[in-house]
């Protein structure tokens, strides 16, 4: 097998290629990481009730979401002027948070928000590279944890193989990316948006007893903005993918 593609400094910035959001590409990058087997991923095709409660991947308390620019920005540009700057550090932080400052790396920072919160990060291997980073991170202020992943070999090597791995064409760090990551969290009932281009997390709202991220509830506090701005704008260019692990209860 070929030697991944590296990262290229642009504008100052070291810049990765994109992720695809694709279960496969996703578990590559899981397995990269040296985290949990246990991790399954699942291409969400539909959000109708039917379709939903068919389902065999319920439970299910995270979403890795990816929406085209022009989706995006109808759905979250009167949003993130409202979300003050995140200066939160420490084991007593609600939920892990990291700033993205890597570019095309989007797909990246929404996998790590998952795992880092899901279920207290019980998906983080114990004694692993990613645990020791994890750890590291918790304890440093948002610039400095930023800084950590920004110059991990670790990371990059991981993320550049699993994105070099796709099913389409494998793109430059230097080809434009009209789409965006970001992940959403259920963590002790409350539902958080989780987008390393954001100022800090924002916090959606609170779920109902025995509700999940997939229930009606639980689509209004993640995907229901941007299925109406979809609709709005006239593009369909977003996936989803659901993420659950062995043993989850709602």
């Amino acid at each position: 097998m070929p030697a991944p593609p590296r990262p290229e400094i642009i504008d100052g910035v070291k810049t990765f290629i994109p992720l695809e959001n694709n279960p496969d590409v996703l578990e590559i990058l899981c397995e990269n990481l040296q985290l949990s087997w246990d991790l399954a991923f699942h291409d969400v095709l539909s959000t109708s009730p039917d379709f939903l409660q068919d389902s065999h991947f319920r439970p299910c308390h995270a979403l890795i979401f990816l929406a085209d620019q022009s989706i995006y920005r109808a759905a979250r540009s009167a949003v993130e002027p409202t979300i003050s700057e995140y200066k939160g550090s420490g084991p007593s932080e609600p939920v892990v948070w990291m700033k993205q400052t890597i570019g095309h790396a989007c797909g990246l920072m929404a996998l790590l928000h998952v795992v880092f919160n899901l279920e207290g990060g019980r998906y983080v291997r114990p004694d692993t590279a990613i645990d020791a980073l994890r750890q590291q991170a918790i304890l440093l202020g948002p610039t400095e944890r930023a800084q950590l992943l920004y110059d991990s070999s670790f990371i990059e090597e991981a993320h550049m193989d699993a994105a070099s791995r796709g099913s389409s064409n494998v793109p430059s760090p230097r080809d434009d990316n009209r789409h965006h990551f970001l992940a959403f969290v259920q963590k002790d009932g409350k539902v958080w948006e989780l987008n390393g281009g954001m100022n800090g997390p924002l916090l959606r709202g609170e779920l109902g007893e025995g509700d999940d991220i997939l229930s009606e509830r639980g689509l209004e506090l993640t995907v229901q903005d941007f299925l109406t701005a979809a609709e709005q704008t006239g593009c369909n260019e977003m996936s989803i993918v659901a993420v659950t692990g062995a043993g989850a209860v709602a």
